[in-house]
């Protein structure tokens, strides 16, 4: 899609100024004479890609995955032979959106599932130990009938059916203890086997929870965590951070030290809250932390969190040690009662745009 863009923004200026001449170059004919040249071939690969990310899903999550590829492949039909760039950035748009919708929703279907899974194990670990119990039980009348047997048996005149009784009673006295032993181990080892289960599908949980470059929590884990908070009626606050001009140290020292900057930028972030604040990674360089508490003593906290991480950072990149200066934005806002989670998210994501806006205007960003 960045191709396209590319082609239709070269469309739009004269070849002696086009910041991609090789582009307009390529033919001896304008960008929108070019039917069958660089346009088709772009959108013939945005097209595939689409195709491909389809196919990919139905992979990943076969019970959504058929839902994301029909929704990619009308999306990837509805772009006409010769776009504006009005109509591929909507299109952009919807496909990043699906994306994301696709993403919650499978993370949440396999969440369900995971929780499917440990109630079965819980729900035969629960039904062996009743089957142990009933064995206990069935081993005792039978030790009864046992008794009751050898007490008929001490009659005189039945001194053969006696001894005949009083062995078969022994038999069977010892056949239901090998079977009660041999059950009371088969329970354990079945009680073992649930409980290692568990413990690796709560590790499972947990690290789904996290996101996987900073080890924070990650967004589909706070989306709930923050919905339970609204509807139990907590006082919260919601702050998200954004690194101005993070896109400056991917582009000129590479994505590897961008890497090692959120990294650095997220420890700072744990650093600088309290035990009670939740803190995870919205996504690219944006970060979100929940703050059980009012509002003048969020407003309080996040300053205080905004002088702590921002600053001078050391990091490693393809060229040796970089140093950049780091600035943040940060928006927040308090949950007012009625308002959705949507609705909260929102107000706090203006916020932050809002002091983006005033960063720029005063030239503050990322430095070298």
């Amino acid at each position: 899609m960045i191709s396209i863009k590319r082609y239709l923004d070269a469309s739009e200026v004269e070849p002696e100024i086009c910041p991609q001449p090789e582009l307009l170059r390529a033919r001896s004919v304008s960008p929108e004479k070019d039917k069958g040249g660089i346009l088709a071939i772009a959108l013939a690969a945005y097209r595939s890609a689409l195709a491909d990310m389809g196919n990919c899903s139905q992979e990943a999550c076969p019970a959504l995955g058929q839902e994301l590829k029909q929704c990619l492949e009308k999306l990837a039909d509805g772009l006409p032979p010769d776009p504006s760039r009005e109509a591929v950035e909507t299109a952009q748009g919807r496909v990043q959106e699906r994306l994301l919708d696709w993403g919650h929703r499978t993370a949440a279907h396999y969440r369900e599932k995971t929780a499917e899974v440990k109630e079965l194990l819980i729900v035969m670990a629960q039904t062996a130990e009743s089957v142990g119990e009933r064995d206990k039980r069935c081993a005792g009348q039978i030790s009864e009938v046992t008794t009751r047997l050898k007490t008929i048996a001490s009659l005189e005149d039945l001194t053969e059916i006696r001894a005949s009784i009083e062995r078969s009673a022994a038999d069977l006295k010892t056949s239901v203890d090998r079977m009660t032993e041999e059950g009371k181990r088969s329970i354990a080892q079945l009680k073992a086997e649930v409980s290692s289960y568990q413990v690796k599908l709560e590790e499972a949980e947990e690290l789904a929870s996290r996101d996987a470059l900073t080890g924070l929590r990650n967004r589909s884990w706070l989306e709930k965590l923050l919905e339970r908070r609204i509807h139990e009626g907590a006082p919260i606050s919601v702050a998200i951070v954004d690194i101005d001009d993070f896109k400056k140290v991917n582009d000129e020292y590479g994505h590897l030290a961008g890497d090692e900057l959120l990294k650095q930028f997220a420890g700072e972030l744990k650093s600088a809250s309290r035990k009670g604040d939740v803190i995870g990674r919205w996504g690219g360089d944006e970060f979100i932390l929940m703050l059980e508490c009012d509002p003048a003593t969020s407003e309080t906290q996040i300053e205080r969190l905004r002088v702590w991480v921002c600053g001078n950072y050391t990091v490693q990149g393809a060229r040796g040690t970089i140093k950049v200066k780091v600035e943040a934005s940060i928006g927040l806002a308090g949950h007012a009662p009625g308002e959705t989670l949507k609705g909260l998210l929102a107000r706090a994501d203006a916020a932050m745009y809002a002091r983006k806006a005033d960063a720029r205007k005063q030239g503050n960003g990322l430095r070298r």
